[in-house]
């Protein structure tokens, strides 16, 4: 890790005026030849940055930490949506009463991530802002696409965990389980800049697949910095659910995973279905087609396995992930029959 300083600035303002560059520039920026640093970057719990700093794949002038600005943290009810500050923990978040009531998905999705003591760390924007866990992207040996270079290694190396939807320029998928509940939710992301003005937009448009800039996960601009995500209040006819299934259930992530938010009518029949994937694309993935078939049926088994057969549409599975297509269906099926029927 090379030497950087550090500055704990107390006000948004001061904060974003001192990030001239995201950590994605950043990591462009920095060339396998390079061995100066390069920019000042933020940071809020800081297990990503860590990760990347001791491999040398991010190598900042200045850290400016978050940890100090007031608010950040806070989840407070408005009009119509709940606020979350995106400096709030994913430790705090889940076990928040108004998080377990109204949104229990997000809850049991995140009480999944990561171990303790990383959820007691690590703030749920972060989270949504991590970079991606592709070994080759993590590799300094590998000057990869998203980092500058000229190759996605992944299409025709090891892919074993990479994406089978969306996948012809850059075989990611997005690292963050907790973005697939919150994209499912119909979540926005509030960005702050540094003269006080915000700007809003859903999670889903926020979040960039690759055929749009292969070099970025998301839209957050240099001296900008996500301080809020914002979640619709649900209506009481709203059931939810989230599923996943990784290699190891525990401290891991996952092979596959599942969100689906379901307004179902008095007679259980369902108006709106709301289905989202994870660990399968570049970005949570909606399969508009099996939401559709979700429609107007009443939420049993055949409408459950028809849906998550019609989750695969557009799959390309690569050499080594065709063994992910029947996890989803798996993993769909039995989300979409745990959010009509929640034990």
């Amino acid at each position: 890790m090379k030497r950087f300083a550090w500055t704990q600035p107390t006000s948004l303002a001061s904060a974003a005026a001192f990030a001239e560059t995201t950590v994605a520039d950043a990591m462009v920026a920095l060339r396998p030849d390079t061995h100066a640093g390069h920019g000042a970057v933020l940071q809020a719990g800081g297990i990503d940055n860590l990760d990347l700093m001791k491999e040398e794949l991010l190598q900042p002038n200045l850290v400016i930490s978050l940890r100090a600005i007031p608010g950040l943290d806070k989840i407070e009810k408005q009009e119509a949506s709940w606020r979350i500050g995106a400096g709030t923990t994913l430790m705090a978040v889940a076990g928040h009463p108004a998080v377990q009531a109204r949104f229990p998905a997000l809850a049991t999705c995140l009480n999944q991530s990561g171990s303790p003591q990383i959820r007691a760390v690590a703030t749920l924007g972060g989270n949504l802002l991590q970079r991606p866990r592709c070994w080759y992207f993590r590799s300094i040996a590998f000057d990869c696409l998203r980092k500058g270079g000229g190759h996605c290694f992944a299409i025709l190396g090891e892919n074993a965990y990479h994406a089978v939807f969306d996948n012809e320029v850059c075989a990611i998928v997005h690292p963050s389980s907790v973005a697939t509940v919150l994209v499912a939710l119909g979540a926005s992301v509030e960005l702050t800049g540094p003269n006080g003005a915000t700007r809003r937009l859903l999670l889903e448009d926020f979040l960039v697949r690759p055929k749009q800039n292969v070099r970025r996960e998301n839209d957050l601009q240099p001296r900008e910095i996500l301080t809020a995500i914002l979640l619709p209040n649900p209506s009481a006819s709203v059931r939810m659910a989230y599923l996943r299934l990784g290699e190891k259930q525990a401290f891991d992530w996952p092979l596959v995973d599942a969100a689906v938010i379901l307004e179902l009518d008095a007679s259980s029949v369902c108006r709106q279905g709301v289905i989202c994937l994870g660990a399968v694309a570049p970005t949570p993935y909606r399969p508009r087609a099996a939401e559709a078939t979700l429609a107007g049926k009443v939420i049993d088994v055949p409408t459950a396995r028809s849906a998550a057969r019609t989750a695969l549409d557009g799959a390309m599975p690569l050499a080594h992930n065709e063994f992910k297509l029947p996890l989803i269906e798996t993993v769909l099926r039995r989300a979409i029959l745990r959010a009509a029927n929640p034990v």
